[in-house]
């Protein structure tokens, strides 16, 4: 399988062993995730089929971050318990994924039950010189890592604009530098708080996946990821707190899912204008939500439109049709060879539909994408 690399800006081999591990970043569950979450899923979803169509044991780790600025801050405004919001989003979120057919991932971790593992690691990078405290607050020092821009490629300008943006706070007086970025910080009175060296506090945004990486699947993944908007500051700041501790790479590939618009804007629970895979499956079969996702190439930004329903529910009819009286054919493997060519779904939909016109039995080809006739 051939993959794109986001840090190496290329095309490279993916190269693993009996067990592959991939690590996709997870929903915060203050609201109900929408068809861009559910995009990046069902692409490392598609992912782990065909690596385990080829024979590895795939070991998919996708994180739930259960406690953060966001979902404390709705809790609040909803007058709940933090940790019961996120309970109940993820009962929506389960189905959901359900619905379109991901298969089960091999850990799902809350940053919750890692608060050991990241208190480690913290004190890690602190011990080693490369964070430093101030009131309570501990920071990652990114003057002590060369690297830093190694996975977005930003320009520090971009970098700086790119955290305020997603609550980096690059103009907190305590930084010594706008980039360096929090590891632990003092809770507010009516949030959760964990005693720690530095007082008692609760972990910053970034600490939580490079802890669950490192526990569930060691110093190195093989494929890790989630959307374009997480390679900064989020994936830039995991790899370096990550490769500043071990010494080893983090990241073998990392994968980056294009974005989901919605009226020609991102989708964004910010914004408010989102679509759901509840909403989608009242107006059609699930197979077909999942495969007009699967039209789509998964490193592009692209449009949701509802004729993208019709034409997939189409597709499934066409293909339906071969299931009595199709013959044999290649097309498994064209599908095969269109998913190891950069994970291109919409050449493996094309292939089978060529084979389902042509009169052949296209079933298993479908199910190798997920897709039960």
């Amino acid at each position: 399988m051939q993959l794109y690399d986001s840090a190496r800006r290329g095309v490279y081999p993916l190269e693993v062993g009996p067990v592959a591990t991939l690590y996709s970043c997870g929903i915060t569950p203050y609201d109900s995730a929408h068809l861009g979450h559910a995009f990046v899923y069902l692409s490392f979803d598609v992912l782990t089929r065909r690596l385990r169509d080829a024979g590895h044991e795939v070991r998919c780790v996708r994180n739930v971050t259960d406690v953060d600025d966001d979902i404390l801050r709705k809790a609040r405004e909803m007058g709940v318990n933090y940790l019961d919001l996120a309970a109940q989003e993820m009962v929506t979120f389960e189905r959901d994924m359900k619905l379109i057919n991901l298969l089960p991932v091999y850990a799902e971790p809350r940053a919750t039950g890692a608060i050991p593992e990241i208190l480690t690691l913290i004190g890690q990078t602190f011990d080693l010189g490369l964070a430093y405290e101030v009131e309570g607050s501990v920071y990652f020092e990114v003057s002590k890592f060369p690297r830093f821009g190694q996975v977005s490629h930003e320009s520090r300008g971009a970098m700086i604009e790119l955290a305020a943006i997603n609550g980096g706070r690059p103009d907190d007086p305590n930084k010594r530098d706008p980039l360096d970025f929090v590891l632990w910080q003092p809770s507010l009175e009516d949030e959760p708080a964990w005693e720690s060296r530095w007082g008692p506090g609760r972990p910053g945004w970034h600490i939580e996946c490079s802890a669950l990486a490192l526990r569930e699947l060691g110093e190195t993944v093989d494929v890790h990821g989630g959307g374009r908007d997480l390679a900064f500051p989020h994936h830039e700041c995991e790899a370096a707190q990550s490769e500043s501790v071990t010494g080893a790479p983090f990241v073998k590939h990392w994968m980056h899912v294009g974005l989901v618009a919605l009226d020609g804007v991102k989708m964004s629970k910010s914004l408010g204008n989102l679509i759901f895979v509840h909403d989608l499956v009242r107006r059609s079969e699930p197979a077909a939500v999942r495969l007009s996702l699967l039209d789509q190439f998964y490193r592009d930004d692209w449009e949701w439109r509802d004729e993208l329903l019709l034409h997939a529910q189409s597709r499934l009819a066409t293909w339906r049709s071969t299931l009595t009286t199709g013959r044999a054919s290649s097309v498994l493997d064209d599908v095969r060879d269109a998913l190891d060519d950069d994970l291109n779904t919409p050449a493996s939909l094309r292939a089978i539909d060529a084979a389902a016109h042509a009169g052949a039995n296209v079933a298993s080809a479908a199910s190798l994408l997920g897709i039960t006739l």
